[in-house]
């Protein structure tokens, strides 16, 4: 199939979900954009997209679609760069998905690859659900829990993230420290709103601590960090984020029982590319220097 043209039309209509704004974009007639998802339509013999009034939505077929036209950009302009020979920075858009509660750790790296290549837009994805690499919807993605095993998909460990019970001075100096956690009565948690298998903690939650002593309540950890640092109550936070906190302080012993582990994935078919490879660099280089641990299983 040679069908740059009309794969570059279906990414545009795709990403502002209408045919006018695609055509402003391109530089096009509206009928252009509409012959274009019709030829493609045709040569593959199914549906690209779903019309309604609110403009368009791609069907099951065109986020295949989509995923070729946007590797296919990516290669376009990768090989464009290289080719330029003397172009001194990257340029386009690199898309990284990562859980909220560790965008602080990727601000080092962003920081150092902006300064490097300051024409390149880096867009943050943090939605709860998982970015599907092999549909374009992310360049880089940082995982949490279980190695992902996707076959197309470049996994390289980023070390793992300690987490442990801390309270603040001004709780403490309300309320003590408990001696063991068989001795917990008459104090105050902040815990997320629900019950996570993902959260290593939980299971200790929910053994030692009655619902009645959570008084705070978020499935925002960034919200439920704030409530620990307010003395609201005590809770689970990052190692490496605590230490932030001068007036954090471990309830217990620090332990290395309660952990998440970190993976860098890619897709193989965007492995290589040059902005790609700068950036995973930086995470990786960036990571190692924290305060995270290393883990030694890494799938190249």
């Amino acid at each position: 199939m040679d069908r740059w043209s009309e794969l570059r039309t279906v990414l545009l209509v795709a990403r502002l979900g209408t045919v006018s704004a695609a055509a402003a974009a391109l530089g096009y007639h509206r009928a252009t954009v509409n012959r274009h998802i019709d030829a493609l339509e045709a040569e593959i013999g199914g549906r690209i997209f779903l019309r309604h009034a609110q403009g368009y939505t791609l069907t099951e077929i065109g986020n295949d679609v989509l995923r070729v036209a946007q590797a296919t950009k990516d290669l376009t302009d990768d090989l464009s760069g290289r080719l330029a020979g003397g172009k001194k920075s990257i340029a386009g858009e690199l898309k990284i998905s990562v859980l909220a509660p560790f965008v602080e750790l990727l601000m080092g790296p962003i920081s150092a690859f902006k300064n490097q290549n300051p024409k390149c837009l880096v867009e943050i994805d943090t939605r709860e659900d998982l970015t599907r690499l092999e549909y374009g919807e992310a360049h880089l993605a940082i995982r949490s829990g279980r190695e992902p095993k996707h076959p197309d998909y470049v996994v390289h460990s980023l070390g793992r993230v300690h987490l442990n019970l801390y309270a603040h001075n001004g709780y403490i100096e309300r309320f003590g420290l408990p001696n063991s956690a068989g001795h917990l009565d008459g104090h105050l948690f902040v815990a997320p709103h629900r019950e996570d298998r993902r959260l290593p903690f939980w299971p200790w939650i929910k053994k030692h601590v009655r619902p009645e002593q959570i008084i705070v309540s978020s499935p925002d950890i960034w919200v439920n960090e704030q409530a620990i640092c307010q003395g609201l109550g005590m809770g689970f936070v990052a190692d490496q984020k605590a230490a932030q906190h001068s007036d954090l302080r471990p309830v217990f012993p620090l332990s290395k029982r309660w952990f998440v582990n970190l993976w860098l994935a890619t897709h193989v078919d965007l492995h290589r590319t040059e902005k790609v490879q700068a950036m995973q660099s930086l995470i990786k280089s960036g990571f190692a220097t924290s305060t995270i641990d290393p883990v030694s299983v890494e799938s190249s």
